[in-house]
């Protein structure tokens, strides 16, 4: 058939088709139903170890003032270490779209909302948690009240690490919204609470204009390389083979140059290098190509599984940690053995606390309220 021409007819046989119908026919789910990607429960241990290195290396980095000529050796072994983990927030982000868009998809609004809050419970709780324990140091910046509302619009100290909930939160909405008008679905509600959040810093600064009030920093909201991550994250993570075991030695010093590239940036250039950077992005594709369908031995699945489901309770302790143990106990004269001894020891401190701490409120059916 020539390229511009008309297709030819088909018989009318009187039953409906979907040309005929004006309802949108769901996309088919590229995983079998009920299959648990075992890969995706290594990948979300992966990260959230990452994420555990990367902010006890930042003590070193703090400890030292980030200046080389205060401590050589502490400041290149955080370095190094902050240089290894930059795939953590993308492949998060990653993982989020592929749970969405291809693994899980909401099937109404109702199941979306309990995603959201699933998600937003804990990051309310464990603020004010932060918040409490600061409290009781005497270690807050502002009054109690002040940090309060600040935190319902965006992360605050000492909860610093929770600001990639607020941008999430947000990304998981908008995926899980587009999921539902593509199934035929008409979600209101998430379509008015995703207008609030594009165009909350405005409404604020407008209530401001009349009030005088000081405006709270918004952290609501996500930005394009966000997007790019989830979506490329859902498509790689969906496709039906890895790579096979010379490809993924392959990746393998790819990888590695990435993550050479992280530390010359972090170093060299400016601290710390941006979640959009080509080095964070290319580290993150290979790690998710190492990763991605990688077969788990049977034996390993239990265990695993259950780590993974206290990834998110460990992510959210472990500040706790690295501020009243780590940070009291690096400090900027060590040698080269020393501070690699050091750093190997504190993040496998604060690996241990924090896991064992998530495991034992997850025994205690306290997941729904701190992760």
């Amino acid at each position: 058939m020539p390229p511009n021409s008309a297709p030819l007819a088909s018989p009318n046989t009187g039953a409906p088709t979907d040309k005929d119908s004006l309802v949108p026919v769901p996309a088919p789910r590229s995983e079998p139903a009920n299959e648990h990607r075992f890969d995706i429960d290594l990948m979300r241990l992966i990260c959230s170890c990452a994420v555990i290195l990367g902010h006890v290396a930042g003590a070193f980095i703090l400890a030292v003032d980030r200046q080389e000529e205060n401590g050589p050796s502490a400041y290149w072994a955080g370095h190094i270490a902050d240089g290894a983990n930059q795939f953590a927030v993308p492949m998060f982000f990653a993982m989020a779209g592929w749970a969405v868009l291809m693994g899980a998809p909401p099937r109404d609004s109702a199941r979306m909302w309990t995603r959201i809050i699933r998600n937003g419970t804990p990051l309310f709780v464990w603020t004010a948690a932060y918040l409490g324990w600061a409290w009781l140091r005497d270690d807050n910046d502002k009054p109690m009240t002040d940090l309060t509302v600040d935190a319902l619009f965006g992360s605050v100290q000492p909860a610093y690490h929770l600001w990639f909930l607020y941008a999430y939160i947000p990304i998981i909405m908008a995926l899980g919204f587009l999921v539902l008008i593509r199934a035929g679905q008409r979600p209101w509600g998430l379509g008015i609470a995703l207008l609030v959040i594009a165009t909350l810093p405005n409404i604020l600064a407008t209530i401001s204009e009349f009030t005088d009030w000081r405006v709270p920093t918004v952290g609501w909201s996500f930005g394009t390389y966000s997007v790019v991550y989830a979506i490329g994250g859902a498509m790689l993570f969906a496709l039906p083979k890895g790579l096979s075991r010379r490809g993924r030695w392959l990746v393998v010093p790819l990888m590695l140059a990435a993550m050479a590239g992280c530390i010359w940036w972090d170093t060299q250039v400016h601290y710390v290098i941006p979640n959009a950077h080509p080095f964070v992005a290319i580290l993150t594709l290979s790690l998710l190509l190492l990763v991605s369908r990688v077969r788990i031995p049977e034996r390993w699945r239990p265990r695993l599984t259950k780590l993974a489901a206290a990834a998110m309770g460990a992510y959210m302790v472990h500040v706790f940690f690295v501020e009243e143990l780590v940070k009291r106990w690096v400090t900027d004269d060590y040698g080269p053995l020393t501070a690699s001894g050091m750093l190997i020891a504190m993040v496998s401190m604060t690996i241990v606390l924090s896991y064992g701490a998530s495991l034992l409120w997850g025994k205690l059916g306290l997941r729904r309220w701190l992760g």
